[in-house]
């Protein structure tokens, strides 16, 4: 197991994939939740088939895969869905994040999730490791990304915790504003860093330390 843990997190469009591949680049070990969650509900899964029999086949695709276009309309203008949703796959993913984390041998991890404080497994990791951008840029880059409308993303981006709340978890902040070179030097520092306390064993204690922010 790990000396050390980090929950990277960050709201949707920020560049945490981008941040988590840059610490793969250094030979971290990164897990992510994204593919957890797919990789559960994969056809046969225990939890895709508890998806049908909750909401229906007509949620499951042709070949058998979830449809994951429908799903998603459905749970971001619904939040009684998207709690039911969450209800079948989230104990299935924490299950298998917390053995995969329990398995490593490196100096620390990463546990890459987007709802990480507002999920509850905020628990899993020692630290948190916020990626921030402005809530317009969000917006702007789930559209483009996502091509769907403006209506669709707003609903998506209420759906995670805010801005703020991310934030006051937060032990460290990359604030993803400038070029790639700037991110990819902040990512470089912090591995430092992780490297230094993991070694040293002052991980971080609840109460004792403040945000280490990084630009």
């Amino acid at each position: 197991m790990p000396r050390l843990t980090v929950g990277l997190t960050g709201g949707i469009a920020s560049g945490k994939s981008l941040i988590a591949d840059y610490f793969m680049e250094l030979g971290v070990p990164v897990l992510d939740a994204d593919q957890v969650a797919r990789d559960v509900v994969a056809p046969g899964a225990p939890a895709l088939l508890e998806i049908a029999r909750t909401f229906g086949r007509q949620y499951l695709a042709p070949d058998g895969q979830l449809d994951r276009r429908k799903m998603r309309e459905r749970v971001f203008t619904e939040p009684e869905a998207r709690k039911t949703l969450e209800d079948i796959t989230h104990p299935h993913i924490r299950k298998r994040m917390t053995q995969w984390r329990d398995a490593q041998a490196s100096a620390y991890c990463i546990l890459s999730v987007a709802i990480l404080v507002e999920s509850g497994m905020r628990e899993l990791v020692d630290r948190v490791l916020v990626v921030d951008v402005a809530p317009e840029t969000q917006l702007a880059r789930l559209q483009d990304r996502d091509r769907i409308n403006e209506d669709l993303a707003q609903r998506m981006l209420q759906a995670q915790a805010s801005r703020r709340e991310r934030l006051a978890a937060a032990h460290d902040v990359i604030a993803n504003t400038g070029s790639m070179a700037a991110a990819k030097a902040a990512v470089e520092e912090l591995h430092a860093y992780y490297l230094s306390i993991a070694r040293t064993g002052e991980i971080y204690a609840r109460g004792l330390s403040l945000p280490r922010t990084v630009i």
